[in-house]
């Protein structure tokens, strides 16, 4: 099948079991799966407003593994703009994102005109092994946004996909399609730029 021009692709990357999948499906299907179950990659696709017009935002779920370099290439070098997720109970898996940042710089070359959200997953967790601050500090270093979310309890999941849209600075893109929706984007594109915390 052919790829439409108008498609809008997000990469979706972080070591296995942060919560990627989770993080997708609760934003495509508004669902939570408590087990877990590995992906090798799952490709969801979303209806948005984009330059007035519609558009499939395309979401592109990669394996946490490290068995298939060639797809994460291909996954970089067709993505539009990317969400790095780590687990704020696993130090390690923010360790494992440098690796995969380092890719996207390489491939993209100027990653500043590229979307990157850094994602913090699993708030709702007690045991944290990663403060908030930890987050920003690398997102700062990395000059992309940061935010933390929990698919488990939908906090954050819709505004990171709406937060990656309004760093796409090429083109108008929205999850919503309604006026009321449009005026609050203005006023968030004032925030364009700055790391942010939600």
């Amino acid at each position: 099948m052919p790829e439409q021009s108008n498609d809008y692709r997000v990469v979706v990357f972080g070591a296995a079991g942060v919560g990627k999948s989770s993080l997708v499906l609760r934003f495509v299907k508004g669902t939570f799966r408590e087990t877990y179950i590995p992906t090798i990659e799952d490709t969801y696709r979303q209806v948005i407003s984009c330059d007035k017009s519609v558009c499939t935002l395309q979401i592109t779920d990669t394996t946490g593994s490290h068995q298939f370099p060639a797809m994460r290439r291909l996954s970089i070098a067709k993505g539009h703009a990317f969400i790095l997720v780590y687990s704020v109970t696993s130090r390690q898996s923010m360790e494992d994102l440098q690796p995969i940042f380092e890719q996207i710089c390489q491939i993209k070359e100027d990653v500043r005109k590229i979307p990157i959200m850094l994602v913090g997953n699993k708030t709702d967790e007690s045991q944290r092994e990663l403060d908030a601050s930890e987050g920003r500090a690398l997102a700062s270093k990395w000059k992309c946004s940061f935010m933390e979310t929990s698919a488990k309890t939908n906090c954050n999941v819709q505004e990171l996909f709406q937060e990656l849209l309004n760093l796409e600075e090429r083109r108008a893109v929205s999850l919503q399609v309604d006026g009321k929706k449009a005026k609050q984007l203005g006023q968030k594109e004032k925030l364009r730029g700055k790391c942010s915390v939600m």
